[in-house]
C-alpha cells in the first residue's frame, strides 16, 4: 500500500496504534496483536485477500475455527481500507528512548524565555483549539526549519518549564498536546531546536504528546505517565 498524508503508526508487540490527523484534531485506533499482524502484512505489499487467508491458515494450525477467523479478519481489512488506515507515513527514524525520563521540575527562565513561552503557548492553543490538528503539525515542521542548534536537556527543560508557568496564567486547562507544541515552539524562537512526538502505549490504552532533546523526555508528570509510549509522529529538523 501506497504512503497517505496524515495517517502514523506506533508499532510495539501489543498491537500497533494508528494516528488519523486528517480531520478535526485526530483520531487513535488501536489494533491488537492479531489486526496488527494483518495491518502489517497488508501495509507490507500483500493483497488484503492473500494477507486474510495465511492469517486465517495459522490461527487455523492453532485450533482456530478456519471460517469465523477468516470472516473476523476480513472484516477488519474491509473496516480499515474503508478508513483508509491500510496507507499511512513512512515511519520515522527511530531513537533510544530508554537512557533518560526527566521529570518536570521548576527551572529558572529568563525574562526572553518566558515571553517567548507565552507567545508559542498562544499559537498553540490557537492552532490546536480552532484549527485540524494537521495544521499545527504543518506549523510544528516550518518552525523546526528556523535557525538554531539542538537544545541540551536542561534548555529543553527550562523552555517546558517556561510553558507550563505561563500555562497557569491562561483560562482552561492546556493538556500535554498544547504544552508540548507550544515548548517547542518556545526553544525555536529562543534558537534551540526539540523533537516534539506524539504516541500512544497499550496497557492501558493512551495517548500522549511530549518533547525530547537528544534521547532525553523532558517534563513528564511523575505521578500522570505509565511509560513507554511508543512515538507516532515526530517532528524535528531533518538535518
Amino acid at each position: 500500500m501506497s504512503a497517505r498524508p496524515g495517517v502514523y503508526a506506533a508499532p510495539s508487540p501489543d498491537g500497533v496504534a494508528l494516528m488519523d490527523i486528517r480531520t478535526g484534531r485526530g483520531q487513535w485506533r488501536f489494533l491488537d496483536p492479531v489486526g496488527a499482524r494483518l495491518w502489517q502484512a497488508i501495509t507490507g505489499g500483500a493483497a488484503p485477500a492473500t494477507a486474510v487467508e495465511d492469517l486465517a491458515a495459522y490461527w487455523h494450525s492453532k485450533g482456530a475455527d478456519l471460517a469465523q477467523v477468516r470472516r473476523d479478519l476480513t472484516a477488519l481489512a474491509d473496516d480499515l481500507e474503508r478508513a483508509g488506515l491500510l496507507h499511512h507515513e513512512p515511519a520515522a527514524a527511530q531513537f533510544d528512548r530508554c537512557s533518560e525520563i526527566r521529570f518536570a521540575t521548576p527551572v529558572a527562565a529568563s525574562a526572553g524565555q518566558q515571553l517567548a513561552a507565552h507567545v508559542a503557548l498562544f499559537a498553540a492553543l490557537l492552532l490546536l483549539r480552532l484549527l485540524p490538528i494537521r495544521i499545527g503539525v504543518a506549523v510544528a515542521r516550518a518552525a523546526a526549519s528556523l535557525p538554531g542548534r539542538p537544545a541540551l536537556p536542561q534548555e529543553a527543560e527550562a523552555a517546558f518549564a517556561a510553558v507550563h508557568r505561563a500555562a497557569r496564567l491562561w483560562p482552561g486547562r492546556a493538556a500535554c498536546l498544547e504544552e508540548s507544541l507550544a515548548a517547542h515552539f518556545a526553544a525555536a524562537l529562543t534558537g534551540r531546536r526539540v523533537r516534539w512526538v506524539i504516541g500512544a502505549r497499550f496497557v492501558p490504552q493512551g495517548a500522549h504528546a511530549w518533547i525530547e532533546a537528544g534521547t532525553a523526555i523532558i517534563g513528564q508528570d511523575e505521578t500522570d505517565r505509565v511509560w513507554p509510549y511508543v512515538p507516532a509522529l515526530q517532528v524535528e529538523r531533518s538535518n
